[in-house]
């Protein structure tokens, strides 16, 4: 039997207007905004219709903002009935708003903390991400590893997006000696991304602590259908594992690719994006390939 999965995208899917339509056309979205604007004590939907494009890029700014638009855009499917559902990244906090674990109040209460928390780390430790084009994922992990037993920097594997496009994270120092060490290895580009911090890195570290505290203290529900969560890219559906899996993934890989090829084996032909941007759908259908059927709503 052929499956709907509801994919919802990370940081960097966000822009100036984000929203506005869906805010101006739905009542029930208006209310949604409102109630945001209200949990977190600030007019955010203000930022998000006109905001520019560096008030946008701030981690406290724009993880709440994609977070708020993905859960709109699904709020505005009727009567959506997901067979299973995933995120990237900050991504998994909506999905498991669409598959009833979290509440959106709550959801969003524990993405504001993430952001807050991840903005800190940044500051702590100047570091980056670069991504690394056309090169396997064996090799990319290989050269991480090299870096890091000769230099002592942190380097690691963080984005696993689609086959041929892997995103590092580590120290500013260990990532310019690895984009030159990925070119030298034959990858066709190694590029230092515009980010604030290591993500997915043993540099969060200090982020991961203060949301494991909140994750910990938050209510969250059975599943009405399972989530593929990143740091194991495959379906679960247990509360307790959610929430272990959702600590681990500030310091732990995205393995997207591998959760689309699990979604896919498991029956899922296809995807709706949900949220600003077409990232996912891109990415889907690099993963899955033609006969899959991907689309989006925002």
């Amino acid at each position: 039997m052929s499956k709907h999965a509801y994919v919802f995208p990370g940081q960097g899917a966000q822009f100036s207007g984000m929203g506005k339509n869906l805010y101006d056309s739905n009542d029930s979205v208006k209310s949604l905004f409102e109630q945001a604007n209200d949990i977190l004590g600030f007019r955010i939907s203000d930022t998000m219709f006109s905001g520019s494009e560096e008030e946008l890029k701030q981690t406290n700014i724009t993880q709440p903002a994609i977070f708020i638009h993905a859960v709109a855009a699904f709020k505005t499917i009727d009567h959506p009935q997901p067979d299973m559902v995933a995120g990237h990244s900050l991504g998994e906090f909506s999905a498991l708003v669409a598959n009833g674990v979290l509440g959106f109040e709550d959801a969003l209460q524990l993405v504001s903390i993430r952001a807050k928390a991840m903005q800190k780390a940044c500051e702590l430790n100047p570091s980056t991400m670069a991504a690394v084009l056309n090169l396997s994922d064996e090799k990319v992990e290989e050269i991480c590893n090299q870096i890091q037993q000769e230099t002592g920097e942190t380097v690691v594997a963080a984005n696993y997006n689609c086959p041929g496009q892997l995103v590092i994270s580590g120290s500013k120092a260990a990532i310019d000696i690895a984009c030159i060490r990925m070119k030298e290895a034959g990858a066709k580009r190694a590029l230092v991304l515009p980010v604030g911090g290591a993500f997915h890195s043993p540099l969060m570290s200090s982020a991961r602590e203060e949301l494991a505290e909140a994750i910990h203290a938050a209510t969250f529900n059975h599943p009405t259908c399972p989530v593929y969560q990143n740091v194991v890219a495959k379906a679960v559906n247990d509360p307790a594992a959610i929430k272990k899996n959702l600590i681990d993934q500030l310091t732990g890989a995205v393995k997207w690719t591998q959760c689309v090829q699990a979604m896919v084996a498991d029956g899922a032909s296809h995807f709706t994006e949900c949220g600003p941007g077409k990232v996912l759908q891109g990415l889907v259908g690099k993963i899955a390939g033609a006969a899959i059927m991907v689309d989006g709503v925002n």
